[in-house]
């Protein structure tokens, strides 16, 4: 009897190792890099996530996974918004800062939906497909509709959106307009006295016998918040509660703004950016339980480092990426500064690197079209790059950049006395008033030793610095003393990234070839 006692708790521990559901342990940040407004959704097994990335082109990114914590870049919603002066960097126009914001994304239908503004055109873009990676088609509101999310309900169709007060307004079932004579009213508003930002970012959702609303707060000497609305009706009386708020990760930002979503087993979870200082606007996941039915998340509302999710792991994530430029095509992960002139980029005309010509004339980086961006990544990397400047042509400047309103450039200028090497710090300095102007300080400038040379920034986001470097033979590094001091600037609003440049200010056609470009 002891031995067949022995035997079946020995077999009882077998089946319940054999039974146990595999985790996967989730680390926050989940990618130490930009990717703020995130909205996500499932379908089937699959989860979505769209990102905001602005003036960046393509845009609009749509991120894959199957386990919460591992997110692969594998589409865009579009490839340019429009082809108008703001995009072509012309007339002094531009979409700093604006662009693409806070996208809504929904599977409904049999068809993906994504909805955004646009603040320089003040306008709200919808774009579905059928499947992700297949063409996005699209349609446009003349009204701009902020932060606003999309709820499908029985066969009608509503976008939430607003701070402060936070609106309803019906849309036509196709989402090709407005509804006339349509549901459109202030559905809730914010308390005003104490908060520094109120009722922002809205996701809606319907679940169970409840409608909720998440946005985020920010009250006078906290940190930004996230607060649910719920009512039995959809334009019911709402009531309101913290649901995730406190400092995160050592830092005093709060973390707020995002999607929450169910697993096929049930569980819940929520996904919420933390403003980060140079690196941008960083993703976290974090647990969520039901409480008297309202969501709350984390550790009973206080941000959660790191836990266990209850899926399988699945894959590597991948939002950033060395490039050697060997390819037919350019990575995902790249992304160009406004709209770029196609016909003066190149991955062929000299197999393996990268070429970028001149075509547009441009007083500095900028208004200079086909600049090449990637994301950097935190807490601390090296972006570098070989360049080979022998076609510059005078006035002609080519290099790698830490690109945001406040950046610093190394590269190579062509002068009349030849081939020069510089850095740069250039930024935004306020003046008398709410005047503003560029300063521009040269912290280096020697005869460039030849047209070839290493580059290189050393970002450390722990100090928000990044240190600008040059090579003349790829072994033997010189570092700039001077360090740039990072910052996170709303007149550009993304986070900070490393980019590949060549621009003229005299005269065009001259080019720059990249060997490659190196992450680490």
């Amino acid at each position: 009897m002891k031995l067949a006692r022995i035997f079946l708790l020995g077999l009882g521990a077998l089946l319940a190792a054999a039974c146990a559901r595999p985790t996967t342990h989730c680390v926050n940040p989940l990618t130490y890099t930009d990717i703020p407004d995130n909205d996500v959704i499932r379908v089937g097994e699959d989860y979505y996530m769209v990102s905001t990335t602005m003036y960046f082109c393509p845009g609009a990114p749509i991120m894959h996974s199957r386990d919460l914590v591992h997110w692969r870049l594998v589409d865009y919603v579009y490839d340019c918004l429009e082809d108008d002066d703001v995009y072509n960097l012309r007339n002094g126009k531009n979409a700093y800062g604006k662009g693409q914001w806070a996208t809504s994304l929904r599977y409904e239908n049999g068809r993906f939906w994504a909805l955004f503004i646009a603040n320089d055109q003040r306008k709200t873009y919808i774009y579905s497909t059928e499947k992700i990676g297949q063409p996005w088609t699209r349609s446009v509101i003349d009204q701009p509709f902020h932060d606003a999310s999309l709820l499908f309900e029985d066969g009608r169709v509503y976008v939430v959106w607003g701070n402060g007060e936070i609106h309803i307004t019906e849309l036509e079932p196709d989402l090709t307009g407005v509804k006339e004579g349509g549901v459109d009213q202030v559905l809730f508003t914010s308390p005003r006295e104490g908060y520094i930002l109120r009722a922002e970012g809205a996701h809606i959702y319907h679940i169970g016998d409840w409608y909720y609303v998440l946005v985020i707060d920010w009250p006078a000497g906290g940190v930004r918040t996230e607060t649910c609305w719920r009512s039995h009706e959809l334009l019911g009386e709402y009531e309101s509660k913290t649901i995730l708020q406190g400092p995160f990760d050592g830092r005093g930002d709060g973390v707020a703004q995002g999607a929450i979503f169910d697993t096929p087993r049930g569980d819940w979870y929520a996904m919420m950016f933390q403003d980060h200082g140079g690196v941008g606007r960083i993703p976290t996941l974090q647990p969520m339980v039901w409480e008297d039915g309202w969501p709350i998340l984390g550790d009973n509302t206080v941000p959660v480092k790191e836990f266990d999710v209850n899926l399988k792991p699945d894959g590597e994530s991948w939002t950033w990426a060395s490039d050697e430029f060997d390819e037919e095509e350019l990575p995902l992960v790249w992304q160009w500064n406004h709209k770029p002139l196609d016909g003066c980029w190149s991955l062929s005309e000299r197999p393996g690197w990268l070429r970028l010509t001149t075509g547009q004339l441009a007083t500095g980086l900028p208004d200079a079209r086909n600049t090449l961006t990637q994301r950097t990544v935190g807490p601390k990397c090296t972006s570098t790059v070989l360049l080979d400047a022998s076609a510059l042509k005078v006035g002609d400047f080519a290099g790698l950049s830490a690109f945001q309103s406040n950046r610093g450039d190394i590269g190579l200028r062509r002068t009349e006395a030849g081939l020069e090497l510089y850095a740069i710090h250039e930024g935004v300095q306020r003046g008398p008033g709410r005047t503003m102007s560029r300063v521009q300080t040269e912290i280096l400038s020697m005869p460039a030793e030849g047209p070839t040379v290493w580059l290189g920034i050393r970002y450390d986001f722990d100090q928000d610095q990044a240190w600008l470097r040059y090579s003349w033979n790829g072994t033997d590094w010189t570092e700039v003393d001077t360090p740039l001091q990072m910052r996170f600037s709303l007149d550009y609003f993304t986070g900070y990234r490393s980019a590949l440049y060549c621009y003229a200010t005299r005269e065009l056609g001259g080019h720059a070839d990249f060997d490659w470009f190196h992450q680490e």
